[in-house]
């Protein structure tokens, strides 16, 4: 088959889920310049794809810094060391590395942000050792350090910046060290036993928090991803792993953490319990700063990227998970009990429920699948779910990413964010419609209306929002939808959330090489569409070798805060944001504001 005759065959695929999607994809393209984009409250002139150090903003628009990796959070902790990097002791004290997910709470009037820190750059916090890795124990604590949650309050200063506050009683670190606790079926279970938690009811940190959540009742769900990459098994690196390990990536090689050095649990060969005790929603209270964080076992073991809850019409809570794995799956958690405003019995809510799977149709149906039909029993389904979804025939997704609900009406969106195995031979992956690309290097949307607009129904009808591609160098799908222009191209989505006024704000973490099949798209960006007429513009461009990740507004909507992570990870001498200079690239969360004051989401 020619290339020209898959391009129709796909085209014949898709045909359906077009049809069900029109205006997503015959979007008028409104020509790149001044002209202004106005949609939900917002307006700006769309900013041109660049590859500058810093970060770009429309006209009428700036940003600040807020905090920055290993910026100190208490008083006595010393400044960031850019020659050293900081040390194990100052880095519990400080800001985490590589922010991601967050979330803003209004407690008792004060601004306190819930801020995910995924992981640590190793050439970078490292970067003051030969080997650009951990070489001392005092390394390995610092770098657990500089995983996990940061929660601190945030104040305007006298020049209406805003910043940490440090020494408020609502600032609080939360790491691979820090006790936690599971609910769910599989709490006590002995897949979850250990000689540490004999009980299994208790586990140890959490790390590698990707996307996140924030529940009606006011409390942060972090949302552990790629876990996998800290075990290894010195003990015996020719140990034979179960087939569940291999099926979440655990191997006998970690990624260059060597956790295993401070701490024995990460050796999988010793304790092959322990990886069982990571990859679930963690739930933290930001107004209880002496709360233990809670990990949810009935919504599932996952690469969890974030968690998107919605209370259904009839009181019950619904969370849309996505599983980041090529080929993996798109999920529902719904709860048992129902959300009563105000009420003690809100916090049960995660820890039981029905756990449900996607299966997308050609035809532009969707069903939502119980993993009960798995067969398997409650425990082993939560801590195995990716094996429960492929026994109940789920459909294998292009990296699910983050998932949005719209506030003003019930629908919901996930970024499918690229799949170099889509079509490939032996993968198990087939081109289908919500798939539709071989080698998928650009990344799609899909979006979803529940039956009878009820988030609970087991049935949906769906269709892609926006296809990315490259309408310059591109041909065939490659080109991306028609709401894909030369002046707002992207690649790679990832997170995707909507503003109070119906907006939908996409980020992507894709290729930045601006070369080849990506030529003309510049930096990683964040851009903001129009959900009713599928245009899109692009609003800001990141500094070099970022991923723009994690979105948040003030209480009263005047500050956008996103987040900047992982600037300069394979140039680093050549990053030097945000402090110029020489100095080493930091991630951050970044606050923008409109010039007059205006509101911002």
């Amino acid at each position: 088959m020619t290339d020209f005759d898959q391009v129709v065959e796909r085209r014949k695929l898709l045909k359906g889920a077009f049809a069900l999607g029109a205006t997503a994809f015959v979007a008028s393209a409104v020509p790149f310049g001044r002209n202004v984009f106005a949609h939900g409250g917002i307006d700006f002139t769309p900013v041109a794809a660049n590859g500058l150090d810093t970060i770009t903003v429309p006209e009428g628009y700036s940003w600040d810094v807020v905090s920055a990796w290993g910026d100190p959070l208490w008083s006595g902790v010393p400044e960031f060391n850019q020659k050293t990097r900081g040390t194990g002791e100052s880095q519990e004290g400080s800001f985490g590395d590589n922010n991601d997910g967050m979330a803003l709470f209004d407690i008792n009037g004060r601004s306190v942000l819930a801020v995910n820190n995924e992981y640590c750059n190793r050439p970078i916090i490292y970067g003051n050792r030969v080997s650009k890795l951990p070489e001392n124990k005092d390394d390995v604590r610092k770098g657990i350090a500089s995983h996990g949650v940061s929660v601190f309050e945030i104040e305007k200063s006298l020049g209406g910046k805003w910043r940490i506050k440090k020494d408020s009683p609502y600032n609080r670190k939360i790491t691979a060290d820090t006790k936690t606790e599971f609910t769910g079926p599989a709490k006590g279970h002995a897949l979850l036993k250990t000689e540490e938690d004999p009980k299994g009811t208790t586990s140890k940190g959490t790390w590698n928090n990707c996307g996140n959540g924030r529940t009606p009742w006011g409390t942060y769900l972090a949302c552990e991803e790629n876990f996998n990459g800290y075990f290894s098994a010195p003990s015996n690196p020719n140990a034979s792993l179960s087939a569940e390990h291999k099926r979440y990536g655990v191997k006998t090689k970690d990624w260059g953490y060597n956790w295993v050095r401070n701490q024995e649990r990460f050796d999988v060969n010793l304790n092959p319990n322990e990886p069982h005790r990571a990859g679930y929603i963690v739930e933290i209270d930001p107004a209880k700063p002496q709360s233990t964080p809670r990990k949810h076992t009935a919504m599932g073991r996952m690469k969890h990227e974030n968690c998107e809850v919605v209370v259904a019409k009839n009181g019950q809570v619904v969370a849309y998970m996505g599983d980041d794995e090529r080929g993996e799956f798109l999920y529902k958690f719904v709860s048992h009990g129902k959300f009563v405003e105000g009420s003690s019995t809100n916090q049960d809510l995660l820890s039981s429920g029905e756990l449900f799977v996607a299966v997308f149709k050609d035809t532009g149906r969707g069903e939502w699948v119980n993993l009960k039909d798995s067969g398997m029993n409650p425990a082993e389904r939560s801590v195995f779910s990716r094996i429960a979804a492929s026994k109940v025939g789920a459909t294998t997704m292009d990296r699910p990413e983050w998932v949005a609900c719209n506030p003003h009406k019930v629908e919901a969106y996930c970024a499918l964010t690229n799949n170099k195995n889509r079509g490939k031979e032996g993968k198990n992956q087939p081109v289908n419609a919500v798939n539709p690309r071989a080698g998928n290097k650009y990344g799609q949307i899909v979006r979803w209306t529940p039956d009878g607009q009820d988030h609970t129904a087991t049935g949906f009808k769906w269709d892609l929002f926006v296809m990315a591609g490259n309408p310059v160098v591109g041909s065939g799908l490659s080109k991306g939808s028609n709401n894909i222009t030369p002046d707002n191209m992207f690649n790679s989505p990832d997170g995707i959330a909507f503003d109070s006024m119906g907006n939908l704000w996409i980020q992507t973490d894709g290729k930045y090489t601006n070369k080849d099949a990506f030529e003309g798209m510049g930096n990683n960006q964040m851009l903001l569409a129009n959900p009713e007429t599928g245009e899109i513009k692009r609003f800001l461009v990141g500094p070099k070798e970022c991923e723009v990740t994690g979105i948040t507004w003030s209480t009263d909507k005047k500050t956008m805060f996103i987040g900047i992570q992982h600037p300069g990870e394979k140039n680093p001498n050549e990053c030097h944001w945000p402090d110029g200079g020489n100095s080493v690239p930091r991630s951050a969360v970044v606050a923008i504001k409109k010039n007059d004051g205006g509101i911002i989401g």
